[in-house]
């Protein structure tokens, strides 16, 4: 049986679909902080069969996690303060993020441009579905939309 220990203060996040966690920890950027992280691949789960889950030791004051919704809406996140979790929930999707998800579409600005930002606006919260907010104002203006 493989055994990680606790973590006094830091936060765990859970529930990742199986093979995400590298994905979420290389958005995070998690290399080039000082934090101890554990990386459990292919956990056994009652819910989901097989998931992944990241610990990380250290206050995370500089990392928004609510980004990493985006990437997979079933995450959870524990946050643990003097060995026990103080704080559990889902993750709450930002209105907008910044080159987090790119444009699939091929006349897009952002497409053609380089050095122009990812930007993207929440538009269903339910379904977590995200528009480009190039195109959106492209589309818009063309419709005699305002937004």
């Amino acid at each position: 049986m493989l055994n990680i220990s606790g973590i006094h203060e830091g936060v765990v996040i859970d529930h990742i679909k199986a093979g995400g966690a590298m994905e979420i920890y290389d958005y995070l950027d998690l290399d080039n902080y000082d934090y101890t992280v554990a990386i459990i691949k292919n956990a056994t789960s009652n819910v989901m069969g097989r998931k992944d889950i990241i610990k990380i030791e250290g206050p995370l004051d500089n990392i928004d996690l609510n980004v990493i919704g985006i990437m997979d809406r079933n995450i959870t996140i524990n946050i643990i303060k003097d060995d026990k979790i103080v704080e559990k929930g889902k993750l709450d999707l930002p209105a907008y993020v910044t080159n987090v998800i790119k444009c699939k579409n091929p006349r897009c600005i952002t497409s053609i441009e380089q050095g122009l930002v990812h930007k993207f606006k929440l538009t269903d919260r339910e379904k977590g579905i995200y528009r480009c907010v190039y195109c959106e104002t492209k589309f818009n203006k063309k419709h005699g939309i305002n937004s």
